[in-house]
Parts: C-alpha cells; sequence; structure tokens
C-alpha cells in the first residue's frame, strides 16, 4: 500500500474501520485488538443484508461503496475489507476511491501463503462463492505464477462456527471429508480464507496434524496494519484504553452471542444504523 493513499487529514488518534457483510469480521476485529492494543477501531456489519454470497456483483460493489463512504465519514484513518466475499468482488473499487490506505483480508493471506510456502503448493479453503470467485489463485499467481494453488470449498463450516459447535464431533467428521481431497495434493500451506474459520483453527490443526502450515488471514492483516502505521507516523501513540465501536444495520436475536463468541470479549454497547 504506497503512502500516497495517506489522507493529509488523518491522524494517528483516529480509528481503524473494519467492515464486514456480518458478525465474521470480528475475528480480525480480534486479531488488530491483540496485535494493537492502543488502537482505536469500529467494526461495521451489514447485519440486515447478510449474506451477500447471493447477491449479484452489481450489488455487492454498491452495498461495499455504501459502507465504505459511511466509514470514511467516521474519520477512520484505514480500512479493512474483513470479508472474503467483499474483497473478491469490491476491493478494487473501494480502494479507487477511498481517501485512506485498503486492506482486504484476500490480499493479506495471499501475501502471507506466498512468504510460508516452501514447495510452492498451496491449499485454499472457503465458502462456495469465494472459492468460485478464483479470488485467492488469483492473488497468489500474480504474487508468484509458479505456485500451484488447489481450492476447497467448505459450506458446512460458517454454520457449524455459528452454532458454537467449534470442537464437536460432527465439525471434526466434516473437516476431514473436506480435507481428504487436499491432503491429496502436494501442498504445505494451507489458507483459511473465512472469517469464520479462525474459531475451528485448532481443531482444522489437529485433523491437519503436520501436513501443512495454517494461514490465518485475520492475523496476516493485522500484520500488515501495524506495518503500515508505523510506516505511514499513523500508530496510535497514546497507550489509553481505546475506544471501540460496533456497528450494525440490524440486530438479530443472535447476534451478541455468535459476536461475543468471535471477538472472545463482551461487545459493550451496539450502534444500529441505516445507510
Amino acid at each position: 500500500m504506497s503512502a500516497s493513499r495517506i489522507s493529509p487529514a488523518s491522524l494517528p488518534s483516529h480509528p481503524i474501520g473494519v467492515f464486514d457483510s456480518g458478525v465474521g469480521g470480528l475475528t480480525v476485529v480480534r486479531a488488530l485488538m491483540d496485535r494493537l492494543p492502543f488502537e482505536n477501531i469500529i467494526y461495521f456489519g451489514d447485519t440486515a443484508r447478510v449474506p451477500y454470497g447471493v447477491k449479484s456483483v452489481a450489488t455487492i460493489e454498491h452495498y461495499t461503496q455504501q459502507i465504505a463512504d459511511f466509514l470514511q465519514q467516521q474519520d477512520v484513518k484505514m480500512l479493512i475489507i474483513a470479508c472474503n466475499t467483499m474483497a473478491a468482488v469490491a476491493a478494487d473499487k473501494v480502494r479507487a476511491s477511498a481517501k485512506v490506505p485498503v486492506l482486504d483480508v484476500i490480499e493479506a493471506g495471499a501475501k502471507n501463503a506466498v512468504a510460508h510456502t516452501k514447495t510452492g503448493g498451496i491449499g485454499v479453503i472457503g465458502t462456495p462463492t469465494t472459492i468460485n470467485s478464483n479470488a485467492y489463485a488469483r492473488a497468489i499467481h500474480q504474487l508468484n505464477p509458479a505456485t500451484r494453488v488447489y481450492s476447497q470449498a467448505c459450506p458446512l463450516f460458517v454454520p457449524l462456527v455459528e452454532e458454537g459447535w467449534l470442537e464437536h464431533a460432527v465439525t471434526r467428521l466434516t473437516a476431514q471429508e473436506y480435507l481428504k481431497p487436499v491432503f491429496v495434493e502436494s501442498i504445505d500451506t494451507l489458507v483459511l480464507g473465512c472469517t469464520h474459520y479462525p474459531l475451528i483453527k485448532p481443531l482444522l490443526l489437529d485433523v491437519c496434524g503436520n501436513r501443512m502450515q495454517l494461514v490465518d488471514s485475520a492475523l496476516s492483516i493485522a500484520d500488515q496494519t501495524a506495518e503500515i502505521l508505523q510506516s505511514s507516523g499513523l500508530a496510535n501513540p497514546a497507550h489509553s484504553m481505546p475506544e471501540y465501536r460496533f456497528v450494525v444495520t440490524d440486530l438479530p436475536v443472535k447476534f451478541q452471542t455468535i459476536g461475543e463468541r468471535f471477538l472472545g470479549r463482551s461487545l459493550g454497547k451496539i450502534e444500529l444504523t441505516q445507510l
């Protein structure tokens, strides 16, 4: 991300804006909180219009741009697209119009995978929408055309995670089934291409054994954020308690429960807004 994207109006005390179509991006917020404990963060979840995966490209682009505009009105110093569907479809459009740096989970995960693979064999697991978009494979091949990418859709992981079945026997059996064809390929690195998947990372590590290393896009993007804030002079120098805001477009009954599971702590007050 070039420093030319840094807005002259941005201040180190301004928040980082993170957004997703729903609740999954809270795993990115969790990684940011751990990696950058003094940064202010605004999270936006478009809970009224989730899921995005079934919508047209034009609609996803429109919704994504609306959210990016809303967050820029909140004086964010950086935008993080924490939704794989949004990143696959609309990241370039958001970057073209944004006045601040824009990071996305696909680019971050791809960079990390290319940096870590020793054999050039990379696996990607994600939702059917993300896998069908081929966005990870494209991003990985742009960075290193010699890599071999094997992608596997895992549609049942999201509902299992949202049900809270993180260590359940059913989730383990599902993972074993999904990863069977992946294990056959000569892969040494596996990208978790969905923001829900970090919650089942311990289970996936167990199922994979020592066959391959896992790349968590949430951790990748937290590292990337830290680097850019440092190099651009926008890291928050204040070592006081940060402000966290959680903004949603609808408050489903289970949002608080699921959200706190993803975040690993209390969400506190949740703001409701309409775009």
